[in-house]
């Protein structure tokens, strides 16, 4: 953290205005060699001239500077506002570059900086990362409200509680002539079922916040030609499934993101369930049971003109299953169970994604708890949960207090109150450039 790194903090390409980023020791000398600036006043948007070393002119620029340690990464930070050129873009960091100590920035950088000068958690920073790449409005809410602390909070309570019972430990374990009163013992053992408990009802979440941030898994199933390539692009408005009435066509899986509520949606078309010797084929088949496993909701789609129902098919059932019964515009009187829609004129389709929303939204809306969005997340907090169970087995009380000593650092791991360089590593290789 010696040296000065920089980076733009927009996207590439042309634009109106481009901001570069600078944070470091001598980000100050950067308002001095580019604009002649040598002490610039912190936190006011100065109109200024951004001109080479050999003092030829850049372009005309705002340039704000925010000295440690009110700023994101806690150093002293500057920041350009040029206009949007690449030429422009690339004369500045050219400029930059050629300034002692001074290098680009690698991949979340200036996010990893933040946190190791104590300005955000580690959860904080992550939350960040999925407010950059919120695609819907739900990803949004969760990623502002884990950037803005709701995880930390959580994590730091349940943390402070195993600090207070490991006080309690260490003051017995410390004087041993004096034993701990049974009642002492009692409430200490309840305090940490209490705990495990609050840690056990966490995890028992349906994995919501990382289904949230991955999107909402939907397959379509069923027989070749039951019309599920033309029920996905009805679903998705565009063409992206071949449609064919030659059975087969469909191999492998595709996809195809959507927006539903404001929640992410993955549907997934897949190969005909039928009986093949075909060796492609039944490669296809087995990746589209595999999909229909791994799904949260099943489109299970029948050919409503044919009166033999598809046995593959008809494998899939329970609360996850939809059964769509496609074609209706070939029956004169519909009945029977299921879900009645014609991909090709579009009739109940809206009923269908309708539907489809009330499940997701009853699946993955937030609770008034803050949900997991991270595997590292339920790692850390089910070692702590088997530490908590070890520690009310544990046949002394110096294997009690280490137990509870080791699940605390397991949630300490999670905020980055414990530090795992290599953790960190992981976390931020994923950043973009300028964050």
């Amino acid at each position: 953290m010696n040296s000065t790194i920089f980076a733009p903090a927009t996207a590439q390409g042309k634009a109106g205005v481009a901001i570069v980023r600078i944070s470091g020791p001598n980000a100050k000398l950067a308002c001095e060699k580019l604009c002649g600036l040598k002490n610039p006043t912190p936190r006011k948007a100065i109109f200024t001239k951004i001109h080479t070393a050999d003092g030829t002119p850049i372009d005309d620029a705002l340039m704000l500077f925010f000295p440690h340690p009110h700023s994101f990464t806690g150093e002293d930070v500057v920041e350009l506002q040029t206009h949007g050129g690449r030429a422009i873009l690339a004369a500045v960091l050219k400029e930059l570059a050629a300034l002692d100590d001074f290098r680009p920035a690698d991949r979340g950088e200036f996010t990893r900086r933040a946190v190791e000068n104590g300005k955000m958690d580690l959860t904080a920073a992550e939350g960040l990362a999925d407010l950059v790449d919120a695609e819907t409005e739900q990803q949004r809410r969760q990623a502002l409200r884990q950037m803005n602390g709701a995880l930390a909070g959580l994590y730091d309570g349940w943390r402070e509680e195993l600090v207070h019972l490991l006080a309690w430990m260490e003051a017995y374990i410390d004087f041993p002539e004096e034993e701990i009163p049974p009642e002492v013992a009692d409430s200490i053992r309840a305090k940490i079922i209490a705990l495990q408990t609050k840690i056990g009802d966490h995890l028992k979440d349906g994995r919501r916040g990382e289904r949230l941030r991955d999107g909402f898994q939907i397959a379509i199933i069923g027989a070749p030609n039951a019309g599920k390539s033309s029920l996905m692009n009805k679903l998705a408005q565009r063409d992206v499934a071949i449609v064919s009435s030659t059975a087969g066509t469909t191999r492998d899986i595709i996809e195809v993101r959507m927006d539903i509520r404001g929640y992410p949606v993955v549907i997934a078309d897949t190969a005909g369930l039928r009986k093949t010797d075909e060796e492609i084929e039944a490669e296809g088949v087995r990746r589209a049971k595999k999909r229909a496993e791994e799904a949260d909701l099943i489109l299970a789609v029948y050919d409503a003109s044919e009166s033999d129902e598809n046995t593959e098919t008809e494998s899939f059932r329970g609360r996850n299953v939809l059964r769509i019964m496609n074609k209706k515009d070939k029956v004169q009187n519909p009945d029977g169970n299921g879900l009645w829609v014609s991909a090709k004129t579009g009739e109940g389709i809206d009923v269908l994604l309708n539907r489809i929303g009330e499940f997701v939204e009853d699946t993955l809306s937030m609770r008034e708890e803050p949900s997991l969005t991270r595997v590292r997340h339920r790692q850390s907090l089910e070692e702590c949960y088997a530490l908590l169970t070890q520690s009310l087995t544990a046949p002394a009380i110096e294997l009690t207090a280490e137990d509870l000593r080791l699940s605390m650092r397991a949630l300490g791991k999670i905020t980055g109150q414990v530090r795992v360089d290599e953790l960190l590593d992981i976390i931020f290789k994923d950043f973009c450039i300028g964050k």
